[in-house]
């Protein structure tokens, strides 16, 4: 099932510095962000690609159903990584105006990987 993973955050007098390499259980081969939405996102689940996904300002909620029980997570922090299975099926919805979601992925796009269907 879907988790939530924080991220080593440290803090002084010149700002915030948080780190993700060696912290995700997946090796990256992808990533990029989402921004500026105006409505539900995802709606699907993968046969192979892993997802870490970090809100980078402001917030979103994710809605997870990996086939045997259901969970919301709410990405409101950059310390906050929210790692996605292959078998979570997924909607990120309710973004807070100016939100930045990264995602990091296991695998390269590829359009034969997705589940669109919900359980």
């Amino acid at each position: 099932m879907a988790h939530i993973l924080k991220l080593p955050t440290f803090n002084d007098e010149s700002g915030v510095l948080t780190v993700v390499e060696k912290h995700l259980p997946f090796e990256v081969k992808r990533f990029y962000y989402i921004y500026n939405v105006n409505g539900k996102r995802g709606g699907h689940r993968h046969k192979k690609t892993t997802q870490a996904l970090i809100s980078l300002g402001g917030s979103c909620e994710v809605y997870v159903n990996n086939g045997e029980s259901e969970e919301i997570f709410v990405l409101d922090s950059p310390e906050k990584c929210l790692i996605l299975e292959t078998k979570d099926w997924h909607t990120m919805d309710k973004f807070a105006k100016n939100t930045t979601l990264l995602v990091f992925a296991s695998e390269y796009y590829d359009v034969n990987d997705y589940i669109d269907k919900p359980y």
